[in-house]
């Protein structure tokens, strides 16, 4: 069984960052593929952004593409997911997943385990 804790949301303001991290306790945790969810009001949750478990290769929503970066430190159970020059529309709950995989999947029925969610609110 894996918990996943996020933090590091925030208000902030257009062209703003943020970090925010997930960190998770359990076993194994190198052995699970991760990823990073938002889901604005009223919308769907969306895929952001995801992870091999071996900090291989990574795969974002063409949206985020160029502004995001998600990385994990193993030895801390922790994945981050790094947020440059924020937009309004970045507004969101943001969430971190995690499936007991090599590598990530699109669909949110693709992971097991989910955190609580941190918020995320882009002035303009």
């Amino acid at each position: 069984q894996v918990q996943l804790v996020d933090a590091g949301g925030g208000l902030v303001q257009a062209g703003g960052s943020l970090r925010l991290s997930c960190v998770a306790s359990g076993p194994t945790f190198s052995n699970y593929a991760m990823a990073w969810f938002r889901q604005a009001p009223g919308k769907e949750r969306e895929f952001v952004a995801g992870l091999k478990w071996n900090r291989g290769s990574t795969a974002y929503a063409d949206s985020v593409k160029g502004r995001f970066t998600i990385s994990r430190d193993n030895a801390k159970n922790t994945v981050y997911l790094q947020i440059n020059s924020l937009k309004p529309e970045d507004t969101a709950v943001y969430y971190c997943a995690a499936r007991l995989s090599l590598t990530w999947t699109v669909p949110t029925s693709g992971y097991e385990y989910w955190g609580q969610g941190t918020q995320v609110t882009v002035s303009s």
